[in-house]
């Protein structure tokens, strides 16, 4: 066994899954295993399924020095674009990227097998990068990234010598594909930790690289109204994924790009917030500029900007309005975003305490009607019962 699963079994975490690494080939451990399911390219990985559960399998990585050209590509900044090189144990170890994730358990004798001081680091509670840091962030600028992921989820601190190049190479990641970015901000605001990551992003100066539109309205943020509601959204994302309730992506894009929505409507229809054309039009615009940073599937989007024009339709109390609004299929979404303005400061706390009361309302006369249908079944029943005996 090799990695997290290693490094969360010291720290008394139950591991989320396990991956092993050894010196069969993927085609070999595909012929081992009817199970097996071959995936990547420029890492090539097996993929061992029993049931539900999938055993990520590797094999020892060598260096990139005489690597066959068919087995791995490096550009000239140093970003490797394939390693399919395979080696041994100890050339393994030295192309993983964290100490704290370079830990192997052998099975054999139950030991633990640390080459790069990942033991020491995890005691002293630090993420360290193997070998240089800066030519270990050009092989790879999400690295930089996922350092800091760690950083937040394990609660640990970034080295001295892993934190002093990033502010010079973090434009790299501006040529890192708009997928794999997508793939970053989810592990970085979906997994529990979510406000530390914006915190420790924002301190290392890479939040801006997924998220431009945001940074820039925290920059004019005078009132800090926005870095309010940015942080209580990921507070209550967190919350959410700590009681194990699901997180939608589309409601995190949702309040990490309201300021700019809401900056650009006082801009454009000088704050008619009602102008739902005219919000549907500035949507377009900054979704348009999110997905040129990471790509998001348009569902997402259509329910972000969903939530959003559902927020003025609350001011809408009166008639059959109330009904036709809750009817609907973000509702919820759009409620809880509600209660999210009013956290961050907003003036709503009656228009919220309004919409709570009037669910609860609903909610019983639905209880009712099914309570008195239920009561009026067995009465049919018996009448036609007692008609079918007297006949």
């Amino acid at each position: 066994m090799v990695g997290g699963a290693v490094r969360d079994l010291l720290l008394g975490h139950h591991p989320k899954d396990f991956d092993v690494v050894t010196n069969a080939t993927p085609e070999e451990i595909r012929r081992l295993f009817r199970n097996c399911h071959l995936i990547g390219r420029r890492f090539r990985l097996a993929h061992i399924r029993y049931g539900r559960e999938i055993i990520e399998v590797a094999t020892f990585r060598a260096s990139h020095e005489g690597a066959h050209k068919g087995h791995a590509s490096q550009l000239s900044d140093g970003r490797i674009l394939r390693d399919n090189s395979y080696g041994d144990i100890d050339s393994d170890v030295m192309r993983r990227d964290l100490t704290c994730n370079a830990l192997f358990y052998n099975v054999k004798d139950f030991s633990i097998v640390d080459y790069v001081g990942g033991v020491a680091d995890i005691n002293a509670r630090q993420i360290r990068v193997i070998g240089d840091p800066e030519t270990r962030y050009r092989e790879d600028p999400v690295r930089m990234l996922r350092a800091l992921r760690f950083v937040a989820r394990l609660d640990f601190h970034l080295s001295f010598e892993s934190a002093q190049p990033i502010n010079d190479l973090a434009p790299m990641l501006d040529d890192i594909p708009a997928a794999r970015l997508s793939d970053e901000v989810l592990k970085l605001f979906q997994k529990g930790h979510a406000l530390r990551s914006f915190e420790v992003l924002r301190e290392y100066g890479l939040f801006g690289y997924l998220f431009l539109q945001t940074e820039e309205a925290l920059d004019m943020d005078s009132d800090h109204y926005i870095e309010s509601f940015v942080r209580a959204g990921l507070e209550n994302t967190d919350k959410r994924v700590d009681s194990g309730k699901p997180v939608n992506p589309a409601f995190l894009y949702a309040f990490l790009l309201w300021g700019n929505l809401r900056q650009a409507m006082y801009d454009e229809a000088q704050g008619d917030m009602g102008n739902i054309a005219m919000m549907n039009a500035v949507a377009q615009d900054i979704f348009q500029g999110q997905v040129e940073q990471t790509a998001m599937p348009k569902r997402f989007s259509i329910q972000a900007r969903e939530i959003w024009t559902l927020q003025p339709r609350f001011e809408q109390r009166r008639g059959k309005r109330p009904l036709r609004l809750l009817s609907h299929p973000r509702f919820r979404a759009a409620y809880d975003f509600l209660l999210l303005r009013n956290q961050a400061g907003e003036d709503l706390q009656e228009l919220c305490e309004w919409w709570t009361d009037f669910q609860e309302q609903e909610a019983d006369h639905v209880q009712a009607a099914q309570n008195n249908n239920r009561n009026r079944r067995p009465h049919r029943r018996s009448r036609r019962v007692r008609r079918q005996v007297a006949g």
